[in-house]
């Protein structure tokens, strides 16, 4: 039995504002494949439960390769990283993600031994590199800048390392032309940097950086340097890379969607502290703090106190809301103690009616419609004065009966879609 979009109301537009809600999410998570949605005609949209949800990519078996064990770096008696501990499996893209001055470029430049650490172990390959130099530890960093020699074609720019090494003549020849091919280069072997696009510098970089064949490979702010259309086609060219060599990855990013798309798992930083560490989806669904929810994506947030335990459900009164919020939950609630529920605004529908059990619904104005090409952002004032919003896709928007600026609207959501966060 899949699900029936129609079943949340009798009303076309409400029923599809409902299913483009699930089908952006769907189409989020990699296409809607066997969807079919037709609720303005009066028909029930369904979704096949031959679709199946969003998986991770398929992982290997799991081999440790880098161990951080309990870093701090402090300068000036204030700790930057504060004894982080962290495990990275080989041949996995790992991101650390924070705003500017979390520590997640000191603890990448204590990983590169541009750092050394005020106490705590880096463990590569089971051998402690700590306090071992940067030059004779098998990494290799990327800079956001790329640092590339601008006096040097790309063809040398690549072969630098390998003759710093003093390699055989001809095995850097043939690990040259074996990078550029990788990268799609060879026809610009012989430009400088200033000669190329910001794409191609990017690729060059990365080819010097993969050229030494590093164990571990680290990326500062690697789409940096980008303008957003060209830094969303390289995320998945850089991806698709690092794959094919089988490198192990550390990246520093502050932009979560490029955290999201590249990074098998990711870790979210705040002064100096891992706030949470998990794979994209699990972050984004389940984050288990406020700092978290409010990081990655946009969330809607209430703040409120536990009216009623249920069998399978907390029952929570916030002053944001008129209607009391029905959480799915097993998070341990004290009575009396302030909870956060948070709630994804594409998790929100359009309703016509108060649910049966009077939880998870809310009136409000339409305020303010942000226009974002492919879908909108509703804000909605509610009638106890918080501002909440909603998501709706540009295909439906102009749908007869759809709201706009100034419309009255009914808002609810289901009971799975709220996360509790007790901090």
């Amino acid at each position: 039995m899949g699900i029936k979009c129609g079943e949340q109301a009798d009303n076309p537009p409400v029923r599809a504002l409902y299913c483009v809600t699930l089908l952006n999410a769907k189409a989020l998570n990699g296409g809607i494949h066997g969807v079919t949605c037709s609720a303005f005609a009066g028909e029930q949209c369904e979704v096949n439960d031959a679709i199946p949800r969003p998986q991770s990519k398929p992982q290997k078996a799991a081999t440790p390769l880098l161990e951080v064990r309990n870093l701090t770096k402090s300068f000036d008696g204030q700790a930057a990283v504060d004894d982080v501990s962290l495990t990275i499996y080989k041949g996995e893209i790992f991101a650390l993600l924070g705003a500017s001055g979390c520590g997640k470029s000191t603890l990448l430049r204590m990983l590169a031994g541009f750092e050394l650490p005020t106490q705590g172990q880096i463990v590569l390959d089971g051998q402690d590199l700590s306090l071992v130099p940067p030059y004779q530890r098998p990494i290799n960093m990327m800079f956001q800048s790329y640092a590339l020699f601008p006096h040097m074609t790309v063809e040398k720019n690549i072969a630098f390392g390998l003759k710093q090494d003093k390699l055989p003549r001809a095995e850097i020849k043939d690990r040259v032309e074996e990078m550029l091919s990788l990268v799609h280069m060879q026809e610009f072997a012989n430009r400088k940097p200033h000669q190329l696009s910001g794409g191609q510098r990017q690729r060059v970089a990365l080819a010097r950086s993969l050229a030494k064949r590093p164990k571990l490979l680290l990326l500062d702010e690697p789409m940096g340097a980008l303008d957003k259309k060209l830094r969303d086609r390289m995320q998945l060219e850089v991806v698709d890379i690092l794959e094919r060599v089988g490198v192990t990855c550390v990246m520093v990013t502050h932009d979560q969607e490029e955290a999201m798309t590249m990074a098998g798992r990711i870790a979210i930083m705040n002064r100096g502290k891992f706030v949470q560490i998990g794979e994209p989806e699990e972050i984004y669904e389940h984050p288990n703090t406020r700092f978290s929810a409010e990081f990655i994506g946009s969330v809607n947030m209430f703040e409120g106190i536990l009216q009623e335990r249920q069998d399978d459900a907390l029952i929570i009164k916030s002053p944001g809301l008129v209607h009391p919020l029905k959480v799915d939950s097993d998070v341990s609630v004290v009575d009396g103690v302030p909870v956060y529920i948070a709630l994804r605004p594409e998790k929100i529908m359009l309703c016509e009616e108060v649910p049966a059990d009077g939880c998870n619904f809310a009136v409000g104005e339409v305020v303010h419609i942000a226009y974002l090409g492919d879908l909108s952002i509703y804000h909605v004032r509610l009638n106890s004065g918080q501002t909440i919003s909603a998501q709706l896709q540009n295909a439906y928007r102009y749908r007869k009966g759809m709201p706009t600026w100034g419309d009255e609207v009914r808002l609810c959501w289901d009971a799975d879609s709220c996360v509790v966060l007790t901090v």
